[in-house]
């Protein structure tokens, strides 16, 4: 029973991962105004996610469908494991990335770096030199921990079990260096931005009250920073989203290596890696939620959709109309 649910579960994730994220390839690949050196990093944390599924969804599902036991051989784990390595290490650098952009435009503003394509060329490429190393690691050639089968036998993952002292380091190194110190730099980032638009956000209010007027921005100047802000937003989601879908797996490895191993039965090893596969599923529908451009290119190469986005736009402006008379109403009678 448990395996034909996780079948049916892996299916349904696998199936909404790859269709949300093809989606994002394609409108990325079909509309030359999107591809922009920042968009160019989200364009790559879908093509992570797409290959990731691509990758590791058919065989778990076959396996639980044909009773739960791997069914391709010791050579078929290591393949599975490594890839799932591979797009899993290209998620957080990308993500890690999207922050430190967010961060230079937002905070440093005209005295930041600007990104160009040149520049994004360079980091992808790192950031599969960084995957691939770290990937290949446990792989039997190497020998500097191991990947194998997770509890309930049906998929390959890092090996949690085995308390060697080779394993041990290997997987508290692997912690910090893909997990701990990239989540550190993303929440440093975020945290500047947060702190950097209150504070300027204080500064207009209160020059804005000494002038006795509404608002020191024009209507193009408040597009603009909206914007820049509702991009943060889109970036802060995916992170959070990724560190609780990741988090649990990280946590179980630690336990398997260097804790109590008899407290971790199939099935409390099996939920973590199902989670962490669902970080595939978040950034496409988060993406086309919260990008003006991306819907209004969604809403032209799918109309069935029914994406009203004029109407998005006119609400929007009535709202920004009505606080602004609300404000000054404030000031007048004040």
């Amino acid at each position: 029973m448990w395996y034909y649910f996780l079948g049916l579960l892996y299916l349904i994730v696998g199936v909404a991962a790859i269709t949300g994220n093809f989606i994002v390839l394609k409108i990325f690949s079909s509309y030359p105004a999107l591809r922009t050196p920042a968009n160019m990093l989200v364009l790559n944390l879908a093509f992570s996610d797409f290959c990731l599924m691509i990758a590791l969804i058919p065989e778990c599902c076959y396996n639980f469908f044909c009773g739960g036991h791997w069914q391709f051989g010791e050579a078929g784990c290591q393949i599975h494991a490594f890839l799932g390595s591979v797009f899993g290490y290209s998620q957080i650098f990308t993500l890690t990335c999207i922050s430190y952009d967010r961060y230079n435009v937002i905070v440093k503003g005209f005295a930041g770096t600007p990104l160009t394509f040149s520049k994004v060329s360079g980091l992808l490429m790192i950031c599969y030199i960084w995957a691939f190393v770290w990937a290949a690691l446990p792989l039997p050639q190497v020998g500097f921990g191991a990947y194998g089968l997770d509890g309930i036998l049906g998929s390959c993952s890092y090996d949690y079990v085995t308390q060697s002292s080779t394993n041990k380091m290997a997987m508290l190194t692997l912690f910090f260096c893909n997990y701990v110190c990239p989540v550190t730099i993303i929440i440093g980032c975020y945290y500047s931005i947060v702190m950097a638009v209150f504070k300027h956000e204080d500064e207009l209010r209160q020059q804005a009250k000494k002038m006795n007027v509404a608002s020191l921005r024009s209507n193009s100047d408040q597009n603009a920073v909206s914007a820049e802000i509702r991009i943060a937003k889109v970036a802060i989601m995916n992170i959070m989203l990724w560190a609780s879908a990741w988090t649990p797996f990280a946590v179980i490895c630690l336990i398997g290596t260097w804790g109590d191993v008899s407290k971790i039965t199939p099935l409390v090893s099996t939920v973590p890696v199902i989670i962490s596969k669902t970080s595939c599923v978040y950034n496409p529908i988060i993406y086309a939620i919260s990008h003006p451009k991306y819907r209004e290119c969604l809403k032209d190469m799918f109309p069935a959709m029914c994406i009203d986005v004029e109407k998005e736009k006119k609400a929007a402006a009535a709202a920004a109309s009505k606080d602004n008379a609300s404000e000054t109403t404030q000031n007048e009678t004040t």
